[in-house]
């Protein structure tokens, strides 16, 4: 069985699952680039738990339309991939093999970080899909232990994905058109990040909110970053670490795709 790449995803606003752009069409070919998954199991910036990570064991789960504002095209959407309850237990028990405690949900559905990039990747919807929480108040290093215990399901045939933000400031992005122009505060911290990371330099990236430029203005909360560091973790040994898609949208959204592994 040939080994998949872990991904981290910028998956920006949710208007990239209907509006044309560089990292839309980009995703639109990387499911096509890579051998099919047996199944795939997403890190979202959008599900928070509390003091462990939760997974997801829904057999039909739901497409959860968590955002507003947007045009009704985006409420219509409905990407009906079946659940992957098997998944999710073969993850809890390789977490707690590594001494991380789990929750687990029969109810969760594909919220907007798992199911707008996957639309563009695999429109047939026929994977099956879990869904992995992020941690809230828990550290980048707690992420990447959480993703190296994962890590094995890549020998498995799982696409292990973290679907974030390489920059996310919602209060600088509101009335921007999508080619805006890209201030300094956000290109410099992605390119900081693009050299850390091609670089391997996992101390400087696990301390990125001390060493990074304009880092907490890029992120004032770290949701949108941690799914990265999962990616990172489930990447493996740090070679073969590669930025495969970079584009901004609305100026301070940074769209950077990574292949880890």
């Amino acid at each position: 069985m040939t080994r998949l790449p872990a991904l981290f995803i910028s998956h920006g606003s949710p208007m990239l699952a209907i509006q044309e752009s560089p990292a839309h069409r980009f995703l639109l070919e990387l499911g096509r680039s890579l051998p099919k998954p047996k199944a795939i199991l997403v890190a979202s910036a959008h599900w928070e738990s509390a003091g462990r990570p939760a997974l997801s064991f829904a057999s039909e789960p739901e497409t959860i339309h968590d955002f507003g504002g947007f045009p009704r095209a985006l409420f219509d959407i409905t990407y009906p991939a079946p659940g992957a309850p098997d998944l999710a237990a073969r993850a809890a028990a390789l977490l707690e093999q590594e001494g991380i405690a789990v929750a687990k949900s029969d109810s969760r559905g594909l919220d907007h970080g798992a199911w707008v990039p996957l639309r563009l990747m695999y429109p047939d919807a026929d994977i099956p899909t879990a869904q992995i929480s992020v941690v809230r108040g828990a550290t980048p290093a707690e992420h990447w232990r959480i993703g190296r215990a994962l890590s094995s399901l890549r020998d498995e045939g799982v696409l292990v994905i973290g679907s974030g933000s390489l920059t996310h400031n919602l209060s600088e992005f509101r009335g921007q058109g999508i080619d805006a122009p890209v201030p300094a505060w956000v290109s410099d911290f992605g390119l900081w990040m693009k050299e850390r990371l091609h670089g391997n330099d996992e101390q400087a990236l696990l301390d990125y909110r001390e060493a990074a430029p304009f880092a907490v203005r890029n992120h004032p909360t770290e949701e949108h970053l941690l799914p990265l560091f999962v990616a990172m973790g489930a990447g493996g040994d740090g070679t073969g670490i590669e930025r495969v898609h970079g584009s901004y949208e609305y100026g301070v959204l940074a769209m950077d795709i990574y292949a880890f592994g």
